[in-house]
């Protein structure tokens, strides 16, 4: 077992990008590039130290989805607010606004655009696979109710 009491390897702390999805408060969906920072250097067991951003405990749904090539998923909301984590292949997210976002593997956002309304058509956001390859996504939806605030995940 290597020695696990020498000099500090951690590295500065962690500032991960995410993608926000939310709904403000005349129901029009928007995204913002958020980041997660709130990182705590803590062991797990008895595991070398290791950076951990704990997320407040729900219950949750696991649901790992794959989008067929050329799959466009109309305007619609999220079923709860969700991470979505893209594992394999390319998608893109429009939200109400009309700005537009595509991920690739390791890239990932939260989905919070429920209580959306409708305005010209669109409600909630519009995505879809990009490239000739279908995209393997992962999401965990979580069993809590939406907030209507840009990046409160830290």
């Amino acid at each position: 077992m290597p020695d696990q009491s020498g000099p500090d390897q951690s590295g500065p702390k962690p500032s991960i990008p995410y993608w926000h999805l939310w709904t403000d408060g005349d129901g029009v969906s928007h995204q913002r590039q958020c980041a997660l920072t709130e990182f705590e250097l803590t062991r797990v067991g008895a595991a070398a130290p290791q950076w951990n951003n704990k997320h407040e405990r729900s219950e949750a749904t696991v649901v790992v989805t794959v989008q067929p090539v050329g799959w466009v998923g109309e305007w619609h909301e999220n079923p709860a607010p969700q991470w979505i984590v893209v594992l394999s292949g390319r998608w893109w997210i429009e939200s109400m606004d009309g700005f537009r976002i595509e991920q690739g593997p390791g890239e990932f956002s939260l989905g919070e655009d429920q209580g959306c309304t409708e305005q010209d058509g669109k409600r909630g956001h519009r995505s879809g696979t990009v490239g000739d390859q279908p995209a393997v996504l992962m999401t965990v939806q979580l069993h809590v109710e939406p907030q209507r605030a840009p990046c409160h995940a830290r």
